[in-house]
């Protein structure tokens, strides 16, 4: 017995030594991995900096060449100037002013200066010196989530339950968001104040979106004296039940109770004034809604009387050009570096 038992103890010592050599091996192979790994990076940044100290020169003689270049057209290009106007759409009026900016920036594309001195009816220089019509909108998380609730409200609880704002979000366009902002360039500085009352013009004088508006003026009007009307008699009532407090507890002595619609031992007097809080806050976002929903297009922030310089420095295209110049110059080089060792390979 003693033999077999030595024997099993053998066995097992054997069968732990190879584990423990399989782990070490598997640690090892593991960290050789990751050391190739950052042994190879490295690798990579000394070539690329022996590369660079080698030919910098070059590169940067390259880079100043293109430059110059860029400066020159940069120095012969007319300045431009920028003004931008921040509006808030109404009555799914969006998708027609982002037509409308369109074809404003196509009239300048294709320079039918008498068709925009038609439309904003300026004189032919001033049509001239347009230089581009453009809009976009300013992202905000916070319309997506508030389109999706309004979504919620409007329709039936189990109709949106697998829905979810995810699914909303996908199907949300650059139309749904909020606000958007309207930029114009221009070489005349003081050009923009003439453009604006055209531009919302061309939309809040469209007989559709007018109407539109006056039904929703008049809904949002008989809703705010319903509230109201709601509002006065709920807290005359309030009053009341306050005076039948007030007769009851004197009254108490001769054993005189008040019975509020049957309902044993409830305070009346704090759900009267959660109604009344419930119609303040109805009365204030219909108050917010009118606010909001009184003009077809809502202007946050005009254009300004004299427009900003557009460009900057990132967008001249000396920088443009720099860039441009190093980045064929290091493309040239390294084609020449591929082409060196495929002649040595081919030795």
């Amino acid at each position: 017995m003693s033999t077999n038992q030595q024997k099993n103890n053998n066995e097992e010592e054997v069968d732990l030594g190879s584990l423990f050599i399989i782990i070490g091996q598997g640690f090892s192979k593991f960290f050789n991995f990751f050391g190739n790994i950052f042994k190879g990076i490295f690798h990579f940044l000394i070539v690329a900096i022996l590369f660079l100290k080698r030919d910098f020169l070059k590169i940067i003689i390259g880079g100043f060449i293109f430059g110059l270049i860029g400066f020159f057209i940069d120095f012969n290009k007319e300045t431009t100037f920028e003004s931008k106007m921040l509006v808030m759409p109404n009555y799914n009026s969006t998708k027609q002013l982002y037509s409308n900016i369109e074809f404003y920036n196509n009239l300048v594309i294709q320079e039918e200066y008498d068709v925009l001195e038609k439309q904003f009816n300026i004189n032919n220089e001033e049509a001239r010196s347009l230089h581009g019509f453009s809009i976009e909108p300013i992202f905000n998380a916070n319309d997506i989530v508030s389109g999706y609730n309004d979504m919620v409200l409007s329709v039936d609880t189990l109709a949106i339950k697998n829905y979810t704002i995810g699914d909303y979000g996908k199907t949300f366009t650059d139309y749904d968001y909020k606000l958007h902002e309207i930029k114009i360039i221009s070489t005349k500085n003081k050009i923009f104040k003439k453009l604006d009352s055209v531009i919302l013009s061309s939309i809040t004088n469209n007989d559709f979106f007018k109407k539109l508006k006056e039904l929703e003026n008049l809904n949002l009007n008989r809703s705010y004296s319903l509230f109201e009307k709601n509002l006065k008699e709920t807290d005359t009532l309030r009053k009341a039940y306050i005076k039948a407090l007030i007769a009851e507890s004197k009254n108490s002595s001769q054993g005189t109770s008040i019975d509020m619609g049957g309902v044993a031992k409830k305070n009346r007097e704090i759900e009267l004034y959660s109604i009344i809080e419930e119609l303040n806050n109805s009365l204030s976002n219909i108050n917010k809604a009118k606010a909001e929903k009184t003009e077809v297009i809502n202007v946050i922030s005009s254009f300004q009387l004299v427009g900003n310089k557009s460009g900057g420095i990132l967008k001249s295209k000396s920088v443009m050009f720099f860039i441009l110049g190093l980045l064929l110059v290091v493309f040239y080089l390294l084609m020449a570096q591929l082409n060196k060792f495929l002649d040595n390979y081919k030795k």
